[in-house]
């Protein structure tokens, strides 16, 4: 089904709704963002939390990089660690263990310093919380204050990627004297006895060149400019990410003027911006948007074994789904692993073969196919509409006789029904936290302990176990250079033979931006970096 498209110019009755709700938004006469110190930004908010411990989203990766500082960060290149709140950090030979020494200028936007024991209390508090980003974590078992400007991070085993799990947004550095204050737990008890997620949906208490001014769910998150921040000062006075649902409502806020910067535009929706006003660059990405089997679903015990995930993979057109869900302005994605990242050089492409997909569901017990539930949120992520994707799907899967029931839902219900009885088949997306393939065998692999391993194995998750990628990715970490990308690679391979997370299509990034901004980049770490967008 085609994308329905609105005109390219903006009719005066969408601009004055447009306009007229971000003036009752903000409280203000109706004005439109550019030239004013307000960067106003649409985007299709995911915001789970705003706690940095909590948090696990897109947005929540734009707004913890902008309101609170990490040890380090990745430079524009998207693989260069520089530094942010360690000025420098020095790394044993057996990568066990992590010396940051601080910035002497840093502090808060209250005004108070930026010591060892926040830094020791927030990545604690990460730790314990076992919040979504924990992970990151894994593995520390003791943080050291060697002086109140220096703190050593020991972990258990080898960790070569720990260093480039630090730049992630999550592991931003909290003012642990105002969050404690506010009911913030940093031990053991922290998962249960913890009580500051509702104070940090009002308040923040980082180091960044942003506070947090407001957040209305579904609606705005507000920032001010932190006027006590030690770097260079942002020249914005506050900065509004509202809340506009689809791509081409975004493109025409965007060419109105009513806002600086969309964030989902979708290419196809990019070519029909004509205004001389607006720059749009097309970049590749490391974000993805997959299909994914639960062989442990309640409702697809027995069903989903080795042989019907493979039938299942074979049947899908890898080359028609690029062109389908983002016209060809994307690159096929032969792993969990995005394209450029560490081991995915040489990883065999996904293809289609009918013919081989039948015999192996005939030979599987399903001659005549068989039907599936497909539960996913109903989100258009990446320029990808989810809903469009999971119907090429069906299209797909029923050349090989086999039906899936489409259902789309919200994020929460679907999130509930995941982790509850299961999903037989899903569809949902992914994007960096740090530059390092790590992060994707801690989530996709099938390793005890990962999350989708649970999701997949369900009530059993020991049938979808893989011990040879838990030996690999020790030994991976424990690794570095080319060593480390050779073992990496050999769980690409482990992760394909799977067919457990199928991934469909790694879309193009579309920025699109008012021509008097300067700054605006993606980043594998934080998405877009607010801190380093000014005005010509």
């Amino acid at each position: 089904m085609p994308q329905m498209r609105l005109p390219a110019r903006m009719s005066r009755r969408y601009l004055l709704a447009v306009t007229g709700t971000f003036a009752l938004m903000s409280g203000a006469p109706a004005t439109f963002a550019q030239d004013s110190d307000t960067l106003v930004i649409a985007r299709s908010m995911d915001v789970n939390s705003l706690d940095p411990a909590r948090a696990f989203c897109d947005t929540c990766q734009i707004y913890l990089s902008a309101t609170y500082e990490t040890l380090v960060t990745l430079a524009p290149d998207n693989q260069t660690l520089v530094p942010a709140l360690a000025t420098s950090w020095d790394i044993n030979p057996e990568t066990t263990q992590f010396t940051f020494h601080l910035k002497p200028e840093a502090v808060f936007a209250d005004g108070s310093p930026v010591e060892a024991k926040d830094v020791a209390w927030s990545l604690q508090r990460l730790l314990n919380l076992k919040g979504s980003p924990a992970f990151l974590m894994d593995g520390m078992t003791a943080i050291e204050e060697v002086d109140p400007k220096t703190v050593r991070i020991t972990v258990a085993a080898p960790d070569s990627e720990f260093i480039n799990k630090i730049s992630a947004s999550y592991a931003g550095i909290i003012n642990s004297d105002v969050a404690i204050e506010a009911g913030a737990i940093a031990d053991e008890t922290a998962a249960t006895a913890d009580t500051a997620e509702t104070w940090f949906f009002e308040n923040s208490a980082g180091s960044g060149p942003f506070t947090l001014a407001g957040y209305k769910p579904e609606s705005e998150l507000r920032f001010a400019r932190n006027d006590a921040y030690y770097g260079t000062k942002s020249p914005f006075s506050a900065v509004v990410i509202t809340q506009v649902q689809d791509a081409v409502s975004q493109a025409q806020a965007l060419e109105s003027g009513a806002v600086d910067i969309a964030m989902q535009i979708d290419p196809d929706t990019a070519t029909s911006i004509s205004s001389p006003d607006v720059i749009t660059e097309v970049v590749p990405s490391f974000n993805f948007v997959y299909v994914a089997f639960s062989p442990g679903a309640a409702s697809a015990q027995g069903v989903l074994t080795p042989a019907v995930r493979e039938a299942l993979a074979l049947a899908i057109d890898y080359d028609g789904m690029l062109e389908f869900t983002v016209g060809g302005n994307g690159f096929k994605q032969a792993s969990p692993i995005p394209n450029g990242f560490p081991g995915t050089a040489g990883l065999p492409e996904l293809s289609q073969d009918i013919d081989k997909a039948k015999a192996l569901l005939a030979e599987a017990g399903f001659p005549d196919g068989l039907t599936l539930d497909a539960v996913y949120p109903n989100d258009n992520v990446y320029g990808v509409d989810l809903n469009m994707m999971m119907q090429k799907v069906q299209q797909d899967f029923a050349a090989v006789g086999v039906t899936i029931n489409l259902q789309p839902q919200t994020y929460p219900v679907w999130r509930d029904q995941l982790t509850g009885d299961g999903i037989p088949v899903t569809a949902v997306y992914y994007a960096p936290d740090y530059y390092g393939s790590g992060q994707y065998v801690a989530y996709f692999a099938m390793i005890e302990g990962t999350p989708w391993a649970a999701r997949a194995g369900g009530t059993t998750p020991e049938a979808v176990i893989n011990a040879t990628e838990t030996d690999l990715y020790a030994k991976a970490l424990a690794a570095t250079g080319d060593a480390s990308n050779a073992l990496y690679n050999q769980i690409g391979l482990e992760m394909i033979k799977e067919k457990i997370i199928i991934p469909l299509v790694s879309p193009n990034l579309v920025l699109a931006y008012s021509s008097d901004l300067a700054g605006v980049r993606y980043s594998a770490c934080c998405n877009l970096p607010l801190g380093e967008i000014t005005r010509k």
